[in-house]
């Protein structure tokens, strides 16, 4: 038994390697010095599309599980690759501490640039990841679905995505609806009181009539972050004729992911939903 401990823990440290030797720094080889992790989960095949999968955590730190991982288990058992992004975020002692009055930190616009540098980092490789470029979109899960939606204005349009999932997303920075801690931690301490910026920020008001295809999907019992948020986005999307689904359910709550335990019976029929949705694009 003791000869063959030394075995077993190798084997099991090989293991832990290959789980995680997946993970990339979409900065690497550019001259910027930062290190923000993308996963990939992929699909064996050619042509696949694909899922840049960014969770949620109100811009201070990620539900990298429920609403990372788990995601991308998910879009792979159903045939679509997934690269879960680990934006930066303020993270939990910007949270405690505040010194974001003082010193910069991570905000805004670091995870619109951490998610702009993802997808060229996939588009880049997707000949060797087996996935077509033209079919690349992002989905995005509270403040995720913030950042996510966020890519329809702020990105070039040859560097949107082909389409955009927010689910139970933060919105706006400016309506009385606001989710102050996700506004908070995007805009800095120092800054969150800035007018001008809470509007540029707020999704409602930017929606571009040349928005890719939007899959939108919230609760109406959502404790954290207002439903309103949905809805402002929903008139805005159709107020510029964008080809997109609005569902409200009326139970789930939030942070719900693509679990099949969390939520209720009632909010997760939204994966087979957005599974239908997808297949119904001509991309």
């Amino acid at each position: 038994m003791n000869r063959r401990l030394p075995l077993f823990l190798l084997l099991l440290f090989a293991c832990c390697l290959c789980a995680t030797a997946q993970t990339v720094n979409i900065w690497q080889d550019t001259p910027h010095h930062k290190s923000v992790q993308l996963t990939p989960y992929l699909v064996p095949g050619s042509a696949n599309k694909a899922v840049i999968v960014c969770p949620g955590g109100s811009y201070f730190w990620h539900d990298i599980e429920v609403e990372g991982h788990e995601v991308a288990r998910w879009l792979n058992a159903h045939g679509i690759s997934a690269f879960v992004l680990r934006y930066r975020t303020a993270y939990v002692p910007a949270f405690i501490f505040r010194y974001r009055y003082v010193f910069r930190g991570n905000r805004y616009p670091d995870p619109q640039d951490d998610l702009l540098q993802a997808m060229r980092y996939v588009r880049s490789r997707a000949a060797e990841y087996g996935i077509d470029a033209r079919k690349i979109g992002a989905m995005g899960f509270s403040a995720g679905g913030h950042l996510v939606m966020s890519s329809s204005y702020l990105f070039p349009p040859q560097e949107r995505p082909a389409f955009i999932v927010p689910v139970y997303p933060v919105v706006t920075m400016s309506h009385p609806c606001v989710h102050k801690r996700s506004r908070r931690a995007l805009m800095g301490d120092s800054r969150k009181g800035n007018r001008v910026l809470r509007d540029s920020l707020s999704l409602e008001k930017h929606v571009p009539a040349d928005c890719p295809p939007v899959f939108l999907i919230n609760c109406k019992d959502d404790p954290i972050v207002d439903y309103r948020n949905s809805e402002l986005l929903d008139s805005a999307l159709t107020a510029r004729r964008v080809n997109h689904v609005y569902i409200q359910y009326q139970t789930g709550g939030h942070g719900f992911g693509a679990s099949t335990t969390k939520g209720t019976a009632e909010c997760r029929q939204w994966k087979d939903r957005f599974l239908q949705w997808l297949a119904s694009l001509n991309l």
